[in-house]
């Protein structure tokens, strides 16, 4: 089983990027996004930068994918979109339909996990625009895992969603800026305070929500680490890491050694106990409330 390295879902300052794409190149990852996907008024870098980093990547073996934007609102944000379709190089993953109509019919694609693909029907569709790996929305189970994998175009491969906070909603609101009472468009950057997002707990303090910009998030990590052997039985071909501001390079390495079978699983989530800051979550994968551990 491959594993991937997702988009960076928060805002670090410029040098922090590279820096922990430096770590990534000698990373036992097989693939790796890139790009903003939250937020445009996140400019650390900018397109160039992004390819610069996508060839350093290449270089060292690694598969680099082009991310595009979630949520587009704004002509600019369409500009983007269409520069990094059109960048005739790197893999696209592309995380709303637009992007799949962009790139329908001209060059191979990933269905990103905020692509509803929910059904057989869906799928097709997907393959026959040119998509080469679709990834399973965070909110389905292993049995509609299973259902659509019975139903999975020829040469189409499936990537799962196996670690890191649950990417739940996104919104035309900066729920960081209201926070801090400032109107979105003059937002300040506070997102950029934090790391791996906005804490919101409850009145009873306990753990609820992460806020990342217009993103919400969970604040348990989702981690299917213990069911792996189930992902391989379902043919699944990569597992995908969410970055996070620590630790994500020991969690990869983790996750490959318990994927490889030299780490028990059990003893690879007692590992991953430092990592997760709010506990963990699996219930989406077992068919339940998503913020629930299932043993």
């Amino acid at each position: 089983m491959k594993l991937s390295l997702g988009p960076i879902l928060y805002f670090w300052n410029r040098d922090a990027v590279f820096e922990f794409y430096q770590r990534a190149a000698d990373s036992p990852v097989d693939i790796v996004y890139l790009g903003e996907v939250v937020c445009s008024k996140r400019r650390a870098l900018r397109p160039e930068d992004w390819i610069q980093i996508a060839e350093q990547l290449e270089a060292a073996g690694k598969e680099a994918v082009l991310s595009t934007m979630t949520l587009i609102e704004a002509e600019s944000e369409l500009g983007v979109m269409r520069r990094i379709s059109d960048n005739n190089r790197f893999m696209v993953e592309a995380n709303d339909m637009g992007a799949v109509n962009m790139l329908a019919g001209r060059a191979r694609f990933v269905a990103g996990p905020n692509i509803n693909t929910y059904n057989a029907g869906t799928l097709a569709m997907l393959a026959a625009a040119g998509a080469r790996r679709w990834v399973m929305p965070v909110e389905l189970d292993r049995n509609t895992l299973k259902a659509l994998q019975a139903a999975r175009p020829a040469g189409m491969e499936t990537e799962v969603f196996a670690f890191g906070r649950l990417p739940l909603a996104f919104s035309a609101r900066c729920f960081t800026a209201r926070a801090h009472n400032l109107p979105k468009d003059e937002c300040g950057f506070r997102c950029g305070d934090y790391a791996d997002g906005m804490l919101l707990s409850t009145q009873e303090d306990q753990a609820f929500l992460v806020l990342n910009g217009i993103q919400t998030q969970s604040a348990e990590t989702y981690n299917l680490i213990t069911v792996l052997p189930e992902m391989k039985a379902l043919a699944v071909d990569v597992a995908r890491i969410s970055p996070q501001s620590q630790g994500t390079f020991e969690v990869i390495d983790i996750f490959r050694a318990a994927a490889d079978g030299t780490l028990d699983l059990a003893l690879a989530r007692t590992h991953l106990e430092p990592y997760v800051p709010n506990g963990p979550c699996n219930g989406h994968w077992h068919g339940r409330a998503g913020m629930v551990w299932v043993e």
